[in-house]
């Protein structure tokens, strides 16, 4: 049938349309059902009904479909009936516990690719693996397919390394050390990283602070090559696009597969040339992996998939009980690691955890022997590590003038001070990040949290043990009533809770 097109100018993440009831049932069809919509060329999209909204012969399209479809104003377009893709029936298979092929799991991610599964199909998906897990070959088979059906760099220099966190650590802003030290000592590092989901702020919202992020996959191999490295947002990019799809069903659920954290490193990695991959897995409670025997496990799963996708890989445990650094949020992390690019002075958590890092892939690079965090200290103190940083954030289109002292972090604050005398004795990594939220972060850069008393510091009655930032009144307002709510740092002495409450018990 032939439809006159209406544009609903709102951009889904799925390819949906909006049709007449009496269409839907002439084409005897039902909501849900999907349906190929034919222009020039054609989509396949959910169907979505109204008896209000759209007249008969005129079917209601949102951006996508619109985009996909390069739809004119005027043109008409043709609906037919489709059929489900056949992934339904392997999500079905998988939601048994069953195991899939190869075949089956390039079928599933080339639809995902394709938009061709609802948000309901892709959950039950995730959800399946979640649940039943993948075994190393189902694994090694979605990380090919993820890397198969999106873009790949084939870099003309080499070596090529790249770093991971597998997170749950605030303040972590190795990144914007270990990416400059390492391209300084002549190796390639695209460093391709996400916005902060459920975090105060992800690597690459801490690099908007200093330049665009939201680079091609071509302009990542071209600046890559020019200066040695790159700090860009892979969601901008077609680098292993399935991935991005998987990611946004797995944040409403609070779920992150285990065999899906395994793919989704691995196929960006591959995606974008790495030959040598080094992966901090922090440990601890608040963290993603709880213990050290979790940590090795998921080690030697990481060095055995990259064994079989041609990809050298070391993994460290790191401490993850408290935040690194000082900062959390965007500009207040890029603050706290300039000083240190520009003068080796700050957090010894901060220098200590970097150099580590950074010296672990000078020796997968084979630009030290032995030495590498001696070398990657050293690059760091001549300030050869600043002057890159400043050449990739130039050659991002940023500010290359940059520095500590220019960066501006929000202009409403507040002290929160310890009740009591003591130690700082438990920091609730959660908590830190809740309130650094509500405050604005990530997406107000200026928000976040700077830490005056770190686990085992002393603290006096009425001292400073976090300053809250953030850009808006109402926001910092809301902070100070998320901090209100329970302690983001315990001082050694502190009443946690009073049981009973008096103001629910009273002495008669």
């Amino acid at each position: 049938m032939k439809f006159k097109v209406k544009n609903f100018d709102i951009e889904i993440e799925e390819y949906k349309v909006v049709m007449n009831v009496l269409d839907v049932n002439e084409m005897g069809l039902m909501a849900g059902d999907r349906v190929k919509v034919k222009n020039k060329e054609s989509v396949t999209a959910v169907v979505e009904m109204t008896d209000t909204m759209l007249p008969q012969g005129v079917v209601g399209i949102y951006d996508e479909v619109w985009k996909k479809l390069r739809i004119k104003k005027g043109e008409e377009v043709e609906i037919l009936p489709a059929a489900q893709p056949e992934s339904i029936a392997l999500i079905k298979k998988k939601m048994d516990g069953n195991k899939l092929s190869k075949d089956e799991f390039y079928t599933i991610v080339q639809d995902i690719v394709d938009g061709n599964l609802t948000d309901a199909e892709l959950t039950a998906f995730v959800t399946s693996t979640y649940i039943h897990g993948m075994d190393l070959d189902e694994i090694e088979w979605m990380t090919r397919a993820m890397v198969d059906t999106g873009e790949r760099i084939e870099f003309d220099k080499h070596p090529v390394v790249d770093k991971h966190s597998i997170g749950g650590v605030p303040g972590n802003k190795v990144s914007l050390l270990v990416v400059p030290i390492v391209a300084a000592a002549g190796l390639l590092i695209p460093k391709t990283s996400s916005r902060a989901i459920t975090g105060a702020a992800g690597t690459a919202d801490l690099m908007e602070v200093l330049a665009p992020v939201s680079l091609s996959a071509s302009e990542i191999k071209d600046i890559t090559e020019k200066v040695g490295g790159v700090i860009a947002w892979g969601g901008a990019t077609n680098i292993a696009p399935a991935d991005d799809e998987i990611i946004e069903v797995e944040y409403p659920l609070s779920i992150d597969p285990y065999c899906q954290v395994l793919a989704s490193v691995m196929a960006k990695k591959c995606a974008v040339g790495a030959e040598a991959v080094v992966i901090d897995i922090p440990t601890g409670s608040g963290t993603t992996v709880r213990t050290v025997e979790d940590g090795r496990k998921m080690a030697r799963d990481f060095i055995e998939l990259g064994e079989r996708m041609g990809i050298s890989v070391e993994c460290v445990m790191t401490y993850g009980g408290g935040p690194i650094g000082r900062t959390i949020g965007p500009a207040l992390e890029v603050q706290e690691a300039f000083c240190v690019l520009e003068s080796m002075k700050g957090p010894h958590s901060l220098i200590e955890k970097s150099t580590s890092l950074a010296g672990i892939l000078l020796e997968m690079g084979g630009v030290a022997q032995g030495a590498g965090k001696a070398a990657a200290e050293e690059i760091l103190r001549s300030g050869r590590a600043l002057q890159k940083m400043k050449e990739i954030i130039e050659a991002q289109g940023g500010d290359s003038n940059v520095s500590s002292k220019t960066i501006q972090v929000g202009d409403k604050k507040t002290d929160w001070l310890s009740p009591t005398g003591g130690y700082a004795t438990e920091f609730d990594n959660k908590r830190l990040i809740e309130i650094a939220r509500a405050a604005g972060a990530p997406a107000d850069k200026g928000a976040g949290i700077v830490i005056h008393k770190k686990k085992g510091e002393a603290v006096k009655k009425g001292e400073t043990l976090i300053t809250i930032y953030a850009e808006k009144s109402w926001k910092l307002e809301n902070a100070i009533r998320e901090a209100q709510r329970k302690e983001p740092v315990i001082v050694e002495g502190m009443v946690l809770e009073r049981v009973p409450d008096i103001t629910e018990t009273r002495i008669r």
